[in-house]
């Protein structure tokens, strides 16, 4: 996996677990991930010196505004990408599973001409 690939979908699993409103720890990234304790303890280190994360022992780990806009960013195209494959007839376990891969590698301009066209024809 590359170094962006793995930090993004690091970050995104931080903004999902955020969003169920409960403190997110190691353990929770782990768990959701299925990676080692000791792998998720040293991306977060990796993601705090890059400026994306803070952690707190009260507050857990934290998405800065630079974490969270590259997160939401990856969440986005997680979704678009999800429901253009479902609206092609793909099951949606199939669709979710693809666009995780595609989300990564995918072209900013790509990803406006298709996010664009999938918006007009919805």
């Amino acid at each position: 996996m590359a170094v962006e690939e793995s930090k993004e979908m690091y970050l995104e699993t931080i903004l999902i677990l955020s969003q169920k409103g409960e403190t997110v720890r190691s353990i929770d990234i782990s768990e959701y991930m299925g990676y080692s304790k000791p792998s998720v303890s040293r991306a977060m280190t990796i993601l705090k010196d890059g400026g994306y994360i803070e952690e707190d022992y009260r507050e857990g780990i934290v998405l800065t505004k630079k974490g969270k806009k590259k997160a939401e960013e990856v969440y986005d195209r997680h979704n678009t990408l999800t429901k253009m494959f479902e609206s092609l007839g793909v099951d949606p376990k199939t669709a979710a599973e693809d666009a995780c891969r595609i989300e990564h590698y995918i072209s900013e301009k790509t990803f406006k001409a298709i996010k664009k066209h999938f918006l007009e024809f919805r």
